[in-house]
């Protein structure tokens, strides 16, 4: 028996009721002869019809002793009787979201024994019955106790899912290092998609695909991108050369891998060219996953929209509905790559794969590159397009959906996006003015700083100060929320005001339970960025043996998923520090806010 019969029963009533209805009810007009339903009901071996009306919607429910209690002698009444006149009506029906609880409440308010279960269209798609839910509460007082609590069942069930999803994505990378015949790399991404998928399928035979709370959605989506990064590491290991230390190869696969899907494009190799092109579309791939949220996808896209509200934690801004917002945007991205490889492909000479691969990399806002030189020496042309692209991503996902649904007619800037645009062009005037570089290689870098995308042609270790300042601020903000870009994200700026009312004894009662929690959530956030970034600055500049100027800029560059870099983490780096920046990465891919949630729930 199970150890607590009381949990168990509380945990079956959450259930919904088309989880143990029955599927096949007989449904038959009301104009039905009553002998006619007699023998529909020996035939489909029920006891029960659901009566509709001329419009097909059911209006009444006919059981077999409704039969023989009203049409006494069949062969003289029932020659004459239809379904209409021996129904009862109106029909109690209950709706198909609702739980066991609810319909055993209804049953006991009602004085019945089964309730036909109907959609949001109120057709009938199964009835529900007593002894149904008596059966399942018996048998979960008499399973043996669970190994797995229902919430870690629940979250299990949802990773599951996600990593089987995220198996069939790197099935494309697999495809291309295939048609390419690089049979080192494509053996490497088929062994993660094999992972992927034999972890997910075991994990869903332990877990429960249940809706989730917000705090189990965080533990979800930074175990997701976890797991993500450690079977991603499997491609690398073909690459990186073997050494003594397998602990150290180990490191800078996951510190790489970390770098693809959180989109922190730090890369540790100087001279990406010497590896495959199918390794370098690889990587892009990766960021592309990753930057676009792919967790978020994945739920919304198979879950119904009423399942989806632990999500909206992480989603700022007005998002309409979730699935039909992220399956547009992901027609959209698609659209955006191929039209920016190929206008990259029109005005450069490079191959069409690099091509595709800069153009994933620049719009998930990742920074990869396939060749060390493939920024040098760009035509005007080309720097405006990747400058385009990255803000593309930078821009929420809520603009591209609004600017398609319009027709591509111009849609209203909102408040979010025109202050993204304010700060930027005011840190391009500031960054240009001070560093003294060409205003178009200037724009380039406070593009790629604000956007988080990370494209750079040399080390900025010796720009300056000041300039090294603008960058890191640009990087600290972010772009827009609930975009492929990191940082703390524009729109935290404007629970700014909500923090000051807090602060205002006499504005503090008017704010709401919800805004306080946003202001608190907000003021960590904005702390914890920069003093994460200052401890690992700390770290790096004492291990690596490098100016702490230069450390602290490169610990931005990974806890915002910035990807900038002053050239102070390399191969050399010490294993263990890398793999902690890889989680470093992880944190700041889900903007601090997930972690948050995990250990102080309360603030969601």
């Amino acid at each position: 028996m199970s150890s607590n019969p009381g949990q168990a029963v509380s945990y079956i009533l959450s259930k919904y009721v088309t989880r143990y209805m029955k599927n096949d009810v007989l449904m038959l007009d009301s104009d039905t002869p009553t002998r006619d339903a007699v023998h529909k009901l020996s035939q489909y071996g029920t006891d029960d019809i659901i009566v509709t009306g001329p419009d097909g919607m059911p209006v009444g429910i006919v059981t077999d002793e409704d039969i023989l209690s009203k049409v006494r002698d069949v062969t003289v009444y029932a020659e004459a009787t239809t379904l209409k006149d021996v129904m009862s009506s109106p029909l109690i029906t209950i709706p198909e979201k609702s739980t066991l609880q609810e319909a055993l409440h209804k049953m006991r308010d009602h004085h019945i024994r089964k309730l036909p279960v109907v959609s949001k269209k109120n057709a009938v798609v199964g009835m529900i019955f007593q002894t149904t839910i008596a059966d399942v509460i018996r048998n979960a007082t008499m399973t043996p106790p669970r190994l797995l609590s229902p919430p870690v069942k629940a979250i299990l069930g949802n990773l599951g899912f996600v990593l089987q999803f995220a198996g069939v994505l790197l099935l494309v990378p697999a495809i291309v290092a295939t048609v390419l015949e690089d049979t080192v790399i494509a053996t490497g991404i088929y062994l993660t998609t094999v992972l992927l998928l034999v972890t997910g399928f075991f994990l869903n035979s332990y877990g429960e695909k249940s809706s989730l709370n917000l705090q189990q959605a965080s533990i979800l989506v930074f175990a997701s991108l976890f797991l993500l990064s450690l079977f991603g590491t499997v491609p690398y290991l073909y690459v990186f050369p073997s050494v003594a230390d397998n602990v150290e190869v180990f490191g800078n696969a996951f510190f790489s891998s970390a770098a693809g899907f959180t989109t922190g494009g730090i890369s540790l190799f100087e001279n990406p060219e010497d590896l495959s092109q199918s390794f370098t579309f690889y990587r892009s791939y990766t960021q592309l996953v990753g930057g676009m949220s792919f967790i978020y996808l994945v739920i919304t896209a198979f879950y119904p929209e009423s399942k989806l509200q632990s999500m909206r934690g992480f989603i700022s801004g007005r998002t309409l509905h979730m699935k039909e917002l992220f399956l547009t945007i992901t027609v959209i991205f698609s659209i955006y790559i191929v039209i920016v490889a190929l206008l990259l492909f029109f005005f450069g000479e490079r191959n069409l794969l690099d091509n595709f691969s800069l153009a994933m990399s620049t719009l998930a806002t990742g920074g990869f590159v396939p060749t060390s030189t493939i920024l040098d020496g760009l035509l005007w042309q080309e720097s405006v397009i990747l400058m385009g692209a990255m803000i593309l991503g930078a821009l929420p996902f809520t603009f591209h959906y609004a600017f398609v649904r319009k027709k591509f007619l111009s849609p209203k800037l909102g408040r979010e996006v025109l202050a993204y645009f304010a700060i930027l062009g005011g840190a391009i005037v500031l960054f240009v003015g001070m560093s003294g570089i060409d205003p178009l290689q200037g724009a380039f870098y406070s593009i790629s700083a604000s956007t988080t995308a990370g494209l750079q042609q040399e080390s900025l270790a010796g720009i300056g100060g000041g300039p090294q300042a603008i960058l890191v601020i640009l990087m600290f903000i972010g772009g827009c929320g609930f975009s492929t870009a990191g940082g703390i994200k524009i729109f935290r700026l404007f629970h700014l005001r909500d923090i000051a009312s807090m602060l205002s004894g006499a504005k503090r009662a008017q704010l709401s339970l919800p805004a306080k929690k946003e202001a608190i959530v907000t003021v960590i956030i904005i702390a914890s960025f920069p003093a994460i970034a200052a401890l690992t600055g700390y770290h790096l500049a004492e291990t690596e043996g490098v100016p702490y100027q230069d450390a602290f800029f490169e610990a931005v560059g990974v806890i915002t998923t910035g990807g900038l870099s002053a050239g102070v983490i390399d191969s050399e780096t010490d294993p263990a520090t890398k793999i902690a920046l890889g989680f470093l990465m992880i944190i700041g891919r889900l903007e601090i806010i997930a972690i948050l949630y995990i250990f102080f729930p309360r603030l969601s």
